[in-house]
């Protein structure tokens, strides 16, 4: 065997120094995924938590003041006594108390180095996207309906949106939703611009909405 036989042998068994680089960015990627799912789950979960109690005290005392009954505008009670936050027939916070720890769980399986199948990332970005749906339900009904905002319900909205975009920006970029090589590349840097397109487009009509009530308020 000649010496050029034997090194281009080595050269195919042996990784090339790109995808060792690949393979790095990627593991940080997830990791980076795991821990924005990991803070934003928590933050959504100790939010849906504090509802819960709030509704559960308003179901012992019908006059209780909740915690973030601020103003006319700002209440929490005033949301939670409407048809449209049990909408399935119990307290929508109690959805929450369950999505939110699978997707905590889902955060620590990925620091502590699993891998999971393209199926389970699309069904996670099925649910998150299903999620993002329900949000957007709610924040027209409180918006233009109910004319009252829920301060740890908006809280949810935006950790929500936030796990929805990260979640889909990956799947594009490692390909587990279809996409053109250059949307693979572009993806990442379309996270935060997205992210803040969406929280701006629903805080900015609210503003809007209620844009004499909140100059009431100065």
């Amino acid at each position: 065997m000649s010496v050029e036989q034997s090194t281009q042998e080595h050269n195919e068994d042996t990784p090339s120094a790109s995808g060792s680089a690949d393979s790095l960015e990627s593991q940080s990627s997830e990791r980076s995924l795991a821990v924005w799912l990991m803070v934003t789950a928590t933050v959504a979960l100790a939010s849906s938590a504090m509802l819960v109690h709030e509704r559960l005290q308003i179901f012992i005392d019908a006059g209780h003041s909740s915690l973030c009954d601020i103003n006319a505008l700002l209440n929490c009670g005033t949301v939670m006594r409407t048809p449209q936050a049990e909408l399935f027939g119990f307290p929508n916070p109690f959805i929450g108390l369950v999505a939110f720890p699978i997707l905590m769980t889902i955060a620590m399986g990925t620091l502590a180095g699993a891998r999971y199948k393209k199926w389970f990332w699309l069904a996670t970005n099925a649910g998150l996207g299903a999620a993002v749906v329900f949000v957007l339900w709610l924040w027209f009904e409180t918006t233009f309906v109910i004319n009252a905002l829920c301060l740890f319900c908006m809280i949810v909205w935006v950790m929500t949106i936030i796990m929805f975009v990260k979640v889909t920006i990956r799947n594009i970029v490692e390909g587990v939703i279809p996409a053109s090589e250059q949307v693979r590349q572009s993806a990442t840097g379309w996270t935060w611009f997205s992210i803040l397109l969406l929280v701006l487009l629903i805080f900015g009509i609210i503003i809007i909405r209620f844009f004499n009530v909140f100059m009431g308020m100065m």
